[in-house]
């Protein structure tokens, strides 16, 4: 199974764009979105090409593959627009043996970890921050922001064969 695994789109145009680029050419099984999709919020400047209405359409085309969970920006008017669930604060998938905990972060965080089976896989997103570390016997991993990175470089990761990869899009 391929997997796309982003998180904090916060209404960016530009930057969702870029997603649904990769999308198209990975052809992933499933895209897996961590929260904030559509907002900025408070604590945020504008990403480039602040639009929420144009990456409705844009993310709303990959309704059949999408698993979303909640982020801290999502409101309920989100779900009015999108046409997949995205109001849950976390989801798990079963792939090749193992199981992915998906949440946004701003609940359980890899400093703040559910009940997890030993070997789980724990994505979250929030930071803004790639990471990719064992904390005890769970594997925690953040893909960064796809439109207001906090460590200077705008990412993903993807799921393929068993194994986690950032990808890392130029400006």
């Amino acid at each position: 199974m391929k997997l796309v695994i982003a998180s904090d789109i916060h209404g960016s145009a530009y930057w969702c764009s870029r997603l649904c680029e990769l999308v198209e050419t990975e052809q992933p099984d499933k895209l897996i979105l961590l929260g904030d999709l559509l907002y900025h919020g408070p604590r945020n400047d504008l990403p480039r090409d602040y639009a929420p209405k144009q990456v409705i359409p844009m993310l709303s085309k990959y309704k059949d593959i999408i698993i979303a969970v909640r982020g801290n920006c999502e409101a309920e008017v989100d779900q009015m627009v999108l046409p997949f669930p995205c109001m849950a604060d976390f989801s798990q998938l079963y792939v090749d043996g193992l199981t992915l905990y998906l949440t946004h972060g701003h609940h359980h965080n890899p400093d703040c970890l559910p009940p997890l089976a030993e070997g789980s896989v724990f994505l979250s997103g929030h930071t803004h921050v790639k990471l990719d570390e064992m904390r005890g016997s769970v594997r925690c991993l953040n893909p960064g922001s796809v439109s207001i990175p906090k460590d200077g470089s705008h990412s993903c990761l993807i799921y393929e064969n068993g194994k986690f990869s950032f990808r890392i899009w130029e400006e």
